[in-house]
């Protein structure tokens, strides 16, 4: 889960403030939208990667919480706190509640568990960021039981990532397609070296709305899946939404860096599915 997520289901539970990025001028290490949640002792949840912002925000918290208001502060350039200065050069607003709307914060958590994008509206005026969207977590569905499948699931989990791996005999008979399911952030990646399994699958996969499909396999591998996929009606639109090779780094042997080549790949093409 990413840090935004963590600190909007955070505040959703509790007593915590919530702090977004409203407005941003320049470069920063985070989009606009960011959030982190302070909790009553200080501590965040989430990160906007600058330690002394975080510290100086859970003052302006503490502040707020005294005063039963919530506020926006602009940082860094163009800012009035003069004694606060940030190193990129930027220029951030940042909306400073205390109490946020709880419901509305679990109405975006229930729909987000639900697997469907959200909003939130902001209490801001005056030109900032009045809409946070959000999206589902990114969901990673594996087919086979290669040393590569082994090792991008546990590269996605340890990077935090729901990784399902569906192997034969536990979720996959020859011929057949799976019984499984792929949403718009879900992606679906076979690594199969016993290719003949691959056809009821990537027929299943196309017909979801999967944002990313690929499968490993070299040329010859290839052209005998296109031959099956038009065997099975597949025009070439469909046909091309096949990504293989697969992942960053092309013609690695090595399982690891290949499992971390297709990680990156999926997690790049996720990042393209956030609102902007």
């Amino acid at each position: 889960m990413d840090g935004d997520q963590a600190a909007l289901r955070t505040a959703a539970r509790g007593d915590a403030a919530l702090c977004t990025v409203v407005g941003l001028d320049g470069s920063f290490s985070r989009r606009l939208g960011a959030q982190i949640a302070i909790l009553q002792d200080g501590r965040c949840v989430g990160s906007l990667a600058d330690g002394c912002l975080e510290r100086e925000l859970a003052t302006q918290v503490m502040e707020a919480r005294a005063e039963g208001k919530r506020r926006t502060i602009r940082y860094g350039e163009g800012s009035p706190v003069i004694d606060f200065r940030l190193p990129c050069g930027s220029g951030l607003d940042i909306l400073i509640d205390p109490a946020p709307d709880r419901r509305a914060l679990r109405d975006v958590v229930n729909r987000l568990d639900a697997r469907e994008p959200a909003s939130l509206a902001l209490p801001v005026e005056g030109g900032f960021l009045a809409e946070r969207r959000y999206i589902p977590p990114l969901n990673l569905t594996l087919f086979g039981e290669s040393l590569e499948a082994g090792e991008l699931q546990r590269m996605a989990e340890a990077f935090g990532v729901s990784a399902a791996k569906l192997v034969p005999g536990k979720g996959l008979s020859l011929g057949q397609r799976p019984e499984a399911q792929a949403d718009a952030w879900t992606a679906v990646v076979l690594l199969f070296h016993d290719h003949e399994w691959e056809g009821p699958i990537l027929d299943w996969a196309l017909d979801t709305p999967a944002f990313y499909v690929g499968a490993i396999g070299g040329r010859n591998t290839r052209d005998v899946r296109r031959a099956q996929l038009e065997d099975l009606g597949r025009d070439e639109a469909a046909i091309a939404r096949v990504r293989s090779p697969v992942g960053l780094i092309p013609h690695t042997r090595d399982a690891r860096t290949l499992a971390l080549s297709i990680l990156a790949d999926v997690v790049a093409e996720y990042e393209h599915l956030r609102p902007e």
